[in-house]
């Protein structure tokens, strides 16, 4: 892609969520909409995620939605990467995991989980280079963390 890409924190609309949610929908492994209902699983992210996102022409082409709520376990908890399939390939994904994981350290939390579809080999590279390591597996999903 020859635009630009400016990365921001929280900017997005719960429409907007949607919106891009609806666009990948079928890029998860299964489909988002298999597991969740996109318009409320969106409120959920603009209302209590932290997200990172990616923005070209005031288009939202990636997101990275982070919990970072549990203080007690000193842990954060990512719900959400997704990129619009035209803008893969790009290094839009690990540069906004890049953000989250240097916020969450400033926040002094220990540690990042996430959980992965086995069936996602691109994604499970992807977190495997920014250093996460299987912490379990419960088929079809791969639970996975970074120890800050």
């Amino acid at each position: 892609m020859a635009l630009a890409v400016i990365c921001c924190l929280n900017r997005a609309t719960e429409d907007e969520l949607a919106e891009h949610l609806w666009r990948c929908n079928s890029d998860f492994l299964p489909p988002l909409s298999s597991r969740v209902a996109i318009a409320d699983y969106a409120r959920k992210l603009a209302l209590g995620a932290t997200r990172f996102e990616a923005w070209s022409a005031d288009k939202l082409v990636g997101m990275v939605a982070a919990y970072c709520n549990d203080r007690e376990g000193h842990a954060a908890y990512i719900s959400n990467v997704s990129v619009l399939n035209e803008w893969t390939c790009n290094g839009i994904a690990g540069t906004l995991l890049r953000q989250c994981i240097a916020h969450i350290a400033a926040l002094g939390l220990r540690q990042i989980k996430l959980e992965v579809s086995s069936d996602s080999k691109a994604a499970i590279s992807l977190y495997e280079k920014q250093g996460f390591t299987v912490s379990s597996i419960k088929e079809p999903m791969i639970a996975m963390r970074l120890t800050l």
